[in-house]
C-alpha cells in the first residue's frame, strides 16, 4: 500500500545512502511488508488494524527518519564537497596567485637583467664612444703636429732653397757682371789695340812719305801691339781684362754663364708614389727592368759622345707604343749621370701627356716656348728636392695644350732659333724631343733636320715589320737610328738583371 503512487515522498531521491549509526536494522522492503499486513487482517481484526496503523505510522516514521537522515547526510555531503570546492578553488586560487606572483617576479627579474644589460651596454658605448673621441683627438693632435712638423719642414727647405737660389742668384749676377765686366774690358783692350794699329799704320804711312825725303827726321820706332800691356781699368774691383786667346778664361765663362741660367729654372716636385703608379721604374730602382734603361743610357751616351750629336728623337711606328715611358725613365736614368745635363722636351703637341706622368699640373704650352713669346727660363722646369735620387742637372719642357698645326710649328724658323738659343744658354749634354708616331703625322719629317738621331721605340705584340721598315723609309737613310726598344715583350727574362 505505502508503495503507490500517493504514499511516495516528493524530492530527489538519495541513492546508495550510507547507514547511520543510530539504526542498522535493515528496513523490509514495503511492498511485502503489506502483503504481510493484508494476510493478517482476518485473523486479528481491530486490534491488528490498530497495529497495522501503528506499524505503518512506525514504518512511515522510521521511513522519514530514514530519509531526514539521508538528506542529512546529502546536506553534510553537499556541505562537504562544497568545502571541498571551496578549499580547491582556494588552492587553486592561491597557486595561480602564487604562479602570478613567480611570473611578476620573474618578469620583475628580466626586465631587470635587461635594464642592467642595457646599462651595461650603454656604458660600454660611452666609454667605446669617448676612447673613439679620445682616439680621434690624439690622431688630430697628432695630424697637426705631424703637418706643423712638415709644414716647418717645408719651410725650411723654401727658406733654405730660397737662400740657396738667392745667393746662386747673387753669384750668377756676380759672375754675369764679372763676365760683362770682362767683355768691356775686352772690347776696351781691342779697341786700344785697334787704335794703336791705325796709328801705327798712319805712322808707316808717314814714315813712308818722309822715307820719300831723305831730309827729313827719322821716323820713330814701330811699337809692337802684341806686346804692349792691356790697358788697366779705372773703375775699382774690376777684374784685369782677359785675351781672346785663352780657352781656359772663355771656357770659364761661359761654365758661369750656364750655372746662372740653370739657377733662374723653377722647380717642381717629384712624389715618388705618383712615379710608380705610372710606371717610371727607374724612379725608386726596385724593379730590375730599371737595369735595361740604365744600359741603354749609357749606349745613347757613348753612341752621342763618339759623333758629337746632343739632340736625339723619341718616337715610335704607331700609338701605345711606350714612347712617353721611354723618354721618362731614359730621363730621369740620364739626371742620375754626373756632369750630364739633359733636357727634355715634349714635342708630342697631338696628345701631350709627359707632364701627367711626372705629376705637373698646368705647365703652359710648348708652342709658346718654340714661337718665342716665352722665355726659356719662364717654361723650363727642373725636379727639386726628392727622395728618389734623382739629379737636379736635367730640365723638361711640358706641354698641356695641343696644337692643330704642329707639323707647321716644327718647321717654323722660330723654332730652330728657339732650340739654338736653349742650347747656347743651357749648354745642356743630351736634348731628348718626345715626338708623335711616326706613321700617323708628319712631325718627325718636319721636325727631322733640328735632331740628329732617333730612338725607336716599338710595342711587343703592335708593331709589325712592315710598320719599322716603314718608318725607316720615311726617316731615310740619312738619319741615324741610335736603337730600337723593345717595350711590352712578353716571356723575357727580366729577372737576370738582378745581382
Amino acid at each position: 500500500m505505502t508503495d503507490q503512487r500517493k504514499f511516495r515522498r516528493k524530492g530527489k531521491r538519495v541513492r546508495d545512502a550510507a547507514p547511520t549509526e543510530t539504526d542498522m536494522t535493515p528496513v523490509p522492503p514495503l511492498e511485502p511488508r503489506a502483503r504481510r499486513s493484508e494476510d493478517t487482517l482476518p485473523e486479528t481484526g481491530g486490534t491488528s488494524a490498530r497495529e497495522t496503523e501503528e506499524a505503518r505510522e512506525a514504518e512511515e516514521a522510521r521511513a522519514a527518519e530514514t530519509q531526514r537522515a539521508t538528506e542529512e547526510q546529502a546536506k553534510r555531503d553537499a556541505e562537504a564537497q562544497r568545502a571541498a570546492d571551496a578549499k580547491r578553488a582556494a588552492d587553486a586560487k592561491r597557486a595561480a596567485e602564487e604562479q602570478a606572483r613567480r611570473e611578476a617576479e620573474e618578469q620583475a627579474r628580466r626586465e631587470a637583467a635587461e635594464h642592467a644589460r642595457r646599462e651595461e651596454q650603454a656604458q660600454r658605448e660611452a666609454q667605446a664612444q669617448r676612447a673613439a673621441e679620445e682616439q680621434a683627438h690624439r690622431e688630430a693632435e697628432e695630424q697637426r703636429e705631424a703637418r706643423a712638423r712638415s709644414a716647418a719642414a717645408v719651410e725650411a727647405l723654401r727658406r733654405a732653397e730660397a737662400e740657396r737660389q738667392a745667393a746662386a742668384a747673387r753669384k750668377a749676377e756676380l759672375e754675369e757682371r764679372a763676365a760683362e765686366e770682362a767683355r768691356l774690358a775686352e772690347e776696351a783692350r781691342l779697341k786700344e789695340l785697334d787704335a794703336r794699329r791705325r796709328a801705327l799704320a798712319e805712322a808707316r804711312s808717314i814714315a813712308a812719305r818722309r822715307g820719300a825725303d831723305p831730309d827729313g827726321p827719322a821716323a820713330p820706332p814701330r811699337p809692337d801691339p802684341e806686346r804692349q800691356p792691356a790697358p788697366q781699368s779705372s773703375r775699382p774691383g774690376r777684374p784685369p781684362p782677359l785675351a781672346l786667346t785663352n780657352p781656359a778664361e772663355r771656357a770659364e765663362r761661359v761654365e758661369a754663364a750656364t750655372r746662372a741660367a740653370w739657377a733662374r729654372l723653377d722647380s717642381f716636385a717629384l712624389d715618388a708614389g705618383h712615379l710608380n703608379r705610372n710606371r717610371i721604374i727607374t724612379a725608386r730602382r726596385d724593379d730590375p727592368a730599371h737595369a735595361a734603361f740604365d744600359v741603354l743610357r749609357t749606349r745613347l751616351l757613348q753612341a752621342l759622345h763618339e759623333h758629337g750629336w746632343k739632340r736625339v728623337a723619341i718616337t715610335s711606328p704607331g700609338k701605345d707604343c711606350g714612347k712617353t715611358f721611354t723618354a721618362a725613365n731614359l730621363a730621369i736614368s740620364l739626371s742620375r749621370q754626373e756632369n750630364c745635363r739633359t733636357l727634355l722636351l715634349d714635342c708630342d703637341m697631338r696628345r701631350p701627356s709627359l707632364h701627367s706622368v711626372m705629376g705637373v699640373e698646368a705647365p703652359g704650352a710648348i708652342g709658346d716656348l718654340l714661337r718665342g713669346t716665352v722665355a726659356p727660363e719662364e717654361h723650363l722646369l727642373r725636379p727639386g728636392p726628392n727622395d728618389i735620387h734623382a739629379g737636379r742637372n736635367i730640365a723638361f719642357g711640358f706641354n698641356d695644350m695641343t696644337e692643330p698645326y704642329a707639323s707647321e710649328l716644327l718647321q717654323d724658323p722660330r723654332t730652330r732659333g728657339m732650340l739654338d738659343l736653349i742650347e747656347t744658354q743651357m749648354q745642356p749634354d743630351v736634348m731628348l724631343f718626345d715626338l708623335p708616331p711616326a706613321l700617323f703625322y708628319d712631325d718627325v719629317i718636319a721636325f727631322r733636320p733640328l735632331f740628329d738621331g732617333v730612338l725607336l721605340v716599338v710595342g711587343g705584340g703592335l708593331t709589325t715589320q712592315k710598320e719599322i721598315k716603314e718608318v725607316e723609309r720615311r726617316l731615310g737613310d740619312s738619319t741615324p737610328l741610335l736603337g730600337m726598344v723593345l717595350n711590352k715583350a712578353e716571356h723575357t727574362e727580366i729577372s737576370r738583371y738582378r745581382y
